[in-house]
């Protein structure tokens, strides 16, 4: 019996079988061996450079935008008659803030101007009383002279026995009252000269009573300028709502009576205290950047202008005493005065406002073996200078 030959179709189709071609251990163990050495040097580089740069900048955010404050008050007393600014007006140099009733001020002027003339009339008329005392003398020193003729001729004729007893003593006590005159008038000659100062031709405006007269004339005139009130610099006004017209207002000389204030707006600085330990390569001229707490969005730059004598504490009204043995050393603050580069509106960032400063101290530190220190500044820190990210 012969096989029946099997058709193409009726053969199975062929089993297709997919082998992984698999990865040869000795690359499995390169990769792993690349991947185990590369963390430990990212690592050490970042620490590296976290390191290297690492104390160059000191920041602190117990800082605080100042401005100076100027206590308005007022020099004379009197009743206000105008108060030209209100609460929080932006004023310039030289703005009027109040007036007080000035008509009594300008009725004392006028009477120091009297009181000037008068003095200057005064002094004319002591020139005058010397003109006329020298020439009182010069009629006395004539009189005594014409007296000693005659008590000379007098005694003459009594030694030739011509004249009579009597007539030489009319004649002697004659010659006593001329005598007795000219020393009066001597004496009067001294007092005008005196009066005048010593000085018969001293101008008039130089005696020593028109100069009082005119100090006093100047005096009124300055009470009656210090009516009116002007603001000392640019700035913000605030507490003007305790001013009010009609309202009197005393000037005690001791003891002024503040009526407003005044914030400068040309004296914008930032008080920061940072700790002693930031303090170690911080210098006066560094670089800095402010951002303050209200407005975080926008930087500001500054320079370190002064640093502080002293700590807070040791500026406190009473000083911390660790003389017991339960001390414990705490980080001293020290304030830091930094001088912001450009004006500020004030109307936007308000004084007092809180503010977090960093600064550029320049420091740089240096691997041992390689920069010869362990730490090092850059030139522009060595040098006090600005220096910048």
């Amino acid at each position: 019996m012969s096989a029946e030959p099997v058709k193409e179709a009726d053969r199975p189709a062929p089993q297709l079988s997919i082998v992984a071609e698999a990865t040869p251990p000795k690359r499995r163990r390169s990769m792993r061996f690349v991947l185990m050495l590369a963390l430990p040097l990212v690592l050490a580089v970042g620490g590296g450079y976290l390191w290297l740069t690492g104390g160059r900048y000191a920041s602190t955010d117990n800082a605080y935008l100042e401005q100076n404050r100027v206590a308005i008050t007022a020099d004379q007393s009197g009743r206000i008659v105008e108060v030209a600014v209100r609460e929080n007006q932006a004023v310039k140099k030289g703005d009027l803030l109040f007036k007080i009733d000035p008509e009594p001020y300008a009725i004392a002027l006028n009477q120091a101007d009297a009181a000037v003339a008068v003095a200057r009339l005064q002094v004319e008329q002591l020139r005058s009383s010397y003109q006329q005392a020298i020439s009182e003398e010069k009629s006395a020193e004539d009189s005594l002279d014409y007296q000693q003729k005659v008590f000379s001729r007098q005694q003459d004729l009594l030694k030739r026995g011509v004249s009579s007893n009597a007539d030489f003593d009319s004649a002697q006590n004659n010659l006593s009252n001329a005598t007795r005159n000219v020393t009066q008038a001597k004496e009067k000659v001294a007092g005008a000269l005196t009066a005048l100062g010593g000085q018969p031709d001293l101008p008039t405006d130089e005696h020593p009573t028109v100069m009082q007269a005119i100090a006093a004339r100047d005096n009124a005139a300055l009470a009656l300028k210090q009516t009116a009130v002007y603001s000392p610099a640019d700035g913000i006004v605030s507490q003007t709502d305790r001013l009010r017209v009609g309202q009197y207002v005393t000037n005690p000389a001791m003891a002024p009576t503040v009526l407003m204030s005044l914030v400068e707006t040309s004296t914008s600085y930032i008080e920061a205290n940072f700790k002693e330990t930031d303090l170690t390569h911080m210098k006066i001229g560094q670089a800095a950047t402010i951002t303050f707490d209200a407005y975080p969005d926008h930087m500001f730059h500054a320079q370190v202008e002064s640093i502080d004598a002293g700590t807070g504490s040791a500026f406190s009204l009473l000083p911390a005493q660790n003389a017991t043995g339960n001390w414990v050393k705490v980080v001293q603050r020290v304030p830091v005065r930094l001088k912001i580069d450009g004006p500020l509106d004030i109307a936007a960032i308000p004084t007092g406002l809180s503010a977090s400063v960093e600064v550029d101290t320049g420091f740089k530190r240096s691997l041992p073996g390689f920069g010869g220190t362990a730490a090092a500044q850059t030139p522009a820190a060595a040098d006090g200078a600005a220096t910048t990210r």
